[in-house]
């Protein structure tokens, strides 16, 4: 593990869960958290990630330090052949993406961006109904997520849209990951706007945008994390990370940061929250889990019905009938991920969420933020 913050407690069930996978070294820059993966794993835990990636036990580093971090470690992980396994956005430009497919290339080690909500399974067997061709092409996608990401505790930088702050780095690779997916298609062409209509968080908080499709499909993306409107309300309160959420703790996050008089203190609660910090609260230990993640409502319009997944089924509407397809209850969260990793480091599968495709998932990010700053349509090289 290549840093110990929010991005590391929200894999760490699956991390213990998962029998493919062991935890045998990590580096954080926080001491409080360095003691607490010793004492946890029984493993050494480095202050950067040189030592970590020198550690000849290492198989796979998981890069889910800060964004503008993943570059430069994805590098030095790949000089030293471990195969890398690195957190959403890839990185914060299109060079830089180039560089790591480069560099994990030459060193002939494997390249995944993950955790995007692309590998949940409502959406990987929502894709299986797409490309059966039952329902024939794809043509519209409709994808739509209202949460309280901006008012949950952040670091400067976070707010910053320079250094990969706001919701278009950190939520729209979702999105984006998501209908790409689904679409089965190049992006072709992007227009969108953005808001950021708080000037104490100032940084875009929401987006809506259409892309166009290689072969004309298109779908609409919007995204509000402004923490009014909760559409987990029609996800039937199952939250994001497949769990279920009370409606009783509407604008807590707003009332939780209400209290915080200044951005080093805001700073502070957060590393409070994440592992190794004095608020820092472990996941159940049984790691039941009756229900998928997912990132929102979305729908996808075929040429002969429509296609909606949900967090335990997925539901298929053709011309004559509506059918519920039930998932199965997820052995462990986001065990997908373990699945492609463990698939193209044991088997050689080539994996879906490699540097090429999350490439791509950035460039529709960055082309949603030019789009916004121009007021004009965006075309994507082929």
């Amino acid at each position: 593990m290549a840093g110990l913050g929010r991005a590391f407690t929200l894999m760490l069930p699956t991390l213990q869960r998962d029998r493919r996978v062991r935890l045998v070294a990590a580096c954080d820059p926080r001491e409080e958290a360095r003691s607490r993966f010793a004492t946890d794993f029984d493993a050494p835990a480095y202050a950067d990630i040189e030592g970590l990636a020198a550690n000849p036990e290492v198989e796979a580093i998981y890069i889910a330090s800060p964004h503008q971090f993943h570059a430069e470690q994805t590098r030095i992980a790949a000089r030293h052949g471990k195969h890398v396994l690195v957190e959403k956005p890839m990185a914060l430009t299109m060079a830089e993406c180039d560089s790591m497919i480069e560099h994990c290339r030459e060193a002939g080690v494997h390249l995944i961006v993950g955790h995007c909500h692309s590998f949940d399974t409502p959406y990987l067997r929502a894709r299986d109904v797409v490309s059966s061709g039952e329902l024939g092409r794809v043509r519209m996608i409709h994808a739509l997520n209202y949460t309280d990401f901006l008012y949950r505790p952040r670091r400067p930088e976070e707010l910053r849209t320079e250094d990969g702050g706001g919701v278009v780095f950190s939520q729209a690779a979702h999105q984006v990951d998501v209908v790409r997916l689904l679409a089965g298609a190049p992006v072709a062409r992007v227009r969108a706007v953005t808001g950021d209509w708080d000037p104490a968080r100032p940084t875009q908080g929401a987006y809506s945008a259409l892309l166009w499709f290689e072969g004309g499909a298109f779908a609409s993306l919007s995204y509000n994390g402004y923490g009014h409107f909760d559409s987990d309300e029609w996800c039937g309160w199952i939250g994001e990370m497949g769990v279920e959420k009370s409606p009783d703790a509407y604008g807590a996050a707003r009332r939780k940061l209400a209290a915080v008089n200044s951005p080093s203190e805001e700073a502070r609660l957060k590393a409070s929250g994440t592992y190794g910090g004095a608020g820092y609260v472990a996941a159940a230990p049984d790691g039941s889990q009756a229900w998928h993640q997912h990132f929102g409502p979305i729908v996808v319009s075929c040429e002969r019905g429509d296609v909606r997944p949900l967090p335990d089924c997925v539901w298929v509407y053709d011309d004559r009938k509506k059918e519920r397809r039930p998932l199965d209850v997820p052995r462990v969260p986001r065990f997908e991920v373990i699945d492609e990793l463990y698939d193209a480091v044991v088997g050689g599968v080539p994996a879906l969420h490699d540097g090429r495709w999350a490439r791509a998932t950035l460039g529709v990010c960055l082309a949603l933020l030019e789009s916004a700053g121009s007021n004009q349509d965006v075309a994507l090289a082929p």
